[in-house]
C-alpha cells in the first residue's frame, strides 16, 4: 500500500484550502472527497461575503479554489473515507474508503457539516428560493423584507437578532410554550421592535413557483392549520434547529464534543499527533467561507511541521 505523506478529507474551503498551503511547502497532497467537489458551498447560488469576491456562485468560487490547488500539484479523489484508524508505532494513519484502503503519515479532516432540517413541506425544494440555513449569508436577500425563523435555541435567536438589523419584520416560530435558548437572549429578542415570537407553533409547509409564496402554520395546542399567502420573493424562511457534523469516520480514534464536534488547539490539531482538523466539522463558534479558508491554511501549515518533525527523526 502507497503511504502518502498527506490526506485532506473533503474538499470544501477548507480542504481546497489546505492542499494549496500544503503543495505550496512541497508536501504531495491528496484530496478525497465522497460527494461533490466543492461540499456544500458548491451548492450555494450567490456568494457576496467572501474577500474579494463581491458576487460569485458557490460552484465557480470552488471550482476555482480546485482548479488552484490543482495547479500546484494536488491530486484530487472521488470516494468516501468510512473509518480512520491511527497505528502510534508506525505513526501512520489507515483509512478505510469506498475505494481502496489508503494510509497516510498526516491527515486534515476537513468533513464539514450539515444543517438539521425542521422537517416541514416544501423544504428541500425551496432551499436557497426562499428557505436558508445561515443569516450571515443570506440575510442581505432579505432587506426590507418579511423572515421567518424556526427554532427556539440559542442560534435561532442569535440570528433572530441579526435579520432584525436587516429585514422589515422577523417572526420567531417556537415549537414549544418558551425558548431553550438562554434568558438573556430571549429579553433581547423580545425588547426588539420588529421581532415577534410565536410559541406553540410549526412551520408545517412552504410553497410557491420559483420562490416561496405561501406558508402554512400549525397551531400546536389547537390542532389548527393557517395559510397565509404573500407576494413571491417577498418573505424568506431561516432555519436554525442545530448542525449536524460529519465526523463519524474518526469517532474510533477522536474524543468529540458533546455535539458531535472535533475539538482543535489554535493550530489545527487535534488530540492525536498527525491528525488535523479545519472547516465546519471543528468546534468553533463562527463557521463561513472565510473561516473554513483560514482553518485550511493554518492545519496545512501545522501538518508541513509535522512531517517535518517525523521525518528529521
Amino acid at each position: 500500500m502507497e503511504v502518502h505523506d498527506l490526506v485532506v478529507i473533503g474538499s470544501g474551503p477548507a480542504g481546497d484550502t489546505a492542499a494549496l498551503y500544503a503543495q505550496r511547502t512541497g508536501i504531495q497532497t491528496l484530496v478525497l472527497e465522497k460527494a461533490a467537489f466543492g461540499g456544500q458551498v458548491s451548492l450555494t447560488s450567490k456568494i457576496d461575503n467572501y474577500p474579494g469576491a463581491i458576487s460569485i456562485d458557490g460552484y465557480s468560487l470552488m471550482e476555482s479554489m480546485r482548479s488552484q490547488a490543482q495547479e500546484f500539484g494536488a491530486t484530487y479523489e472521488s470516494c468516501e473515507v468510512l473509518e480512520v484508524r491511527h497505528s502510534e508505532d508506525h505513526k501512520l494513519f489507515r483509512m478505510t474508503t469506498t475505494a481502496e484502503d489508503i494510509a497516510a503519515r498526516a491527515v486534515i479532516a476537513c468533513l464539514g457539516s450539515n444543517y438539521a432540517l425542521a422537517g416541514f413541506k416544501g423544504e428541500r425544494e425551496f432551499t436557497g428560493r426562499g428557505v436558508s440555513y445561515c443569516a450571515t449569508c443570506d440575510g442581505m436577500f432579505y432587506r426590507n423584507k418579511l423572515v421567518f425563523v424556526c427554532g427556539g435555541g440559542n442560534s435561532a435567536a442569535q440570528e433572530a437578532l441579526h435579520l432584525s438589523h436587516i429585514a422589515s419584520r422577523v417572526v420567531v416560530l417556537v415549537r414549544k410554550n418558551q425558548m431553550r435558548a438562554d434568558r438573556f437572549l430571549v429579553r433581547q429578542l423580545e425588547q426588539t421592535e420588529n421581532i415577534e415570537i410565536r410559541y406553540s407553533v410549526s412551520l408545517v409547509e412552504v410553497s410557491g413557483n420559483e420562490l416561496i409564496s405561501s406558508l402554512t402554520i400549525r397551531d400546536n395546542v389547537k390542532g389548527s392549520l393557517t395559510t397565509t399567502a404573500f407576494d413571491e420573493g417577498s418573505v424568506g424562511v431561516f432555519v436554525f434547529v442545530g448542525n449536524t457534523p460529519q465526523t463519524e469516520p474518526l469517532k474510533s480514534i477522536l474524543d468529540l464534543d458533546d455535539s458531535g464536534y472535533i475539538n482543535t488547539d489554535q493550530d489545527m490539531r487535534t488530540s492525536v499527533r498527525g491528525l488535523f482538523a479545519a472547516g465546519d466539522c471543528r468546534a468553533k463558534t463562527l463557521r463561513q467561507i472565510v473561516t473554513a479558508t483560514s482553518d485550511g491554511a493554518i492545519a496545512a501549515h501545522a501538518a508541513a511541521q509535522y512531517l517535518t518533525d517525523i521525518k528529521s527523526r
